[in-house]
């Protein structure tokens, strides 16, 4: 990632943690007085995508699905219904029972990665 994101996602997140609004102005002050050179239109982008966003809810949520995920059940955009019915934990299982398989498919083979 570049310095320019960086420096404005933690501008970002010590707003939050200070229960400011983020906003373009002040993360140019937070920056400038870090002594960071960021390219101009980075504090403007996330001060915009972050205005109608709670970033406590960012935060809690990284790597959870859009609202439409497959896993929630919903039918995807294209209209459809998933394929599958069974439960995720069972899907889950057979997931790792194929991990399993393959893994006893390579010790069948006389040599190891690290032989």
């Amino acid at each position: 990632m570049a310095v320019s994101e960086l420096s404005c996602i933690y501008s970002a997140l010590s707003f939050h943690n200070d229960e400011v609004t983020v906003m373009e102005d002040k993360i140019n002050a937070l920056i400038k007085t870090a002594g960071v050179n960021v390219e101009a239109f980075w504090p403007g982008l996330f001060a915009k995508a972050l205005n109608n966003v709670t970033i406590a809810s960012l935060i809690c949520n990284v790597g959870v699905g859009g609202p439409a995920s497959a896993a929630s059940g919903a039918a995807p955009a294209g209209g459809a219904a998933p394929a599958s019915t069974a439960a995720p934990a069972e899907e889950k299982k057979k997931e790792e029972a194929k991990i399993e398989e393959s893994e006893e498919s390579y010790d069948d083979m006389g040599f190891g990665l690290f032989e």
